[in-house]
């Protein structure tokens, strides 16, 4: 099974890159295994270790009316690789 994977660029996944630690958006019903598969394969890294959590849906405000629209959770893994290596989506402004 194929699981998708996106990068997180905000600033604090931008702190934790330097340490080599990688944040990605996954499937909610990925796995650690699959996660640790696909990182290694796809970025040609060590991967030491997976932390995952679900992020809440929040609620905005859309339209002329200003519907309140409530977005869906989703699933978070940070991502620790060998010392060293690094992913290069996480280069910005570098």
């Amino acid at each position: 099974m194929d699981i998708q994977i996106k990068p997180v660029i905000t600033e604090k996944s931008l702190q934790d890159a330097k340490n080599s630690k990688f944040t990605f958006a996954v499937l909610k019903s990925a796995t650690k295994s699959m996660i640790k598969s696909v990182v290694a394969k796809r970025f040609s890294v060590d991967v030491v270790s997976i932390k995952t959590s679900i992020v809440k849906g929040r609620t905005h405000r859309v339209g002329k009316k200003r519907v309140e629209e409530v977005m869906s959770p989703w699933k978070k893994a940070i991502v620790a690789v060998k010392q060293g290596q690094k992913i290069d989506l996480f280069e910005v402004g570098a």
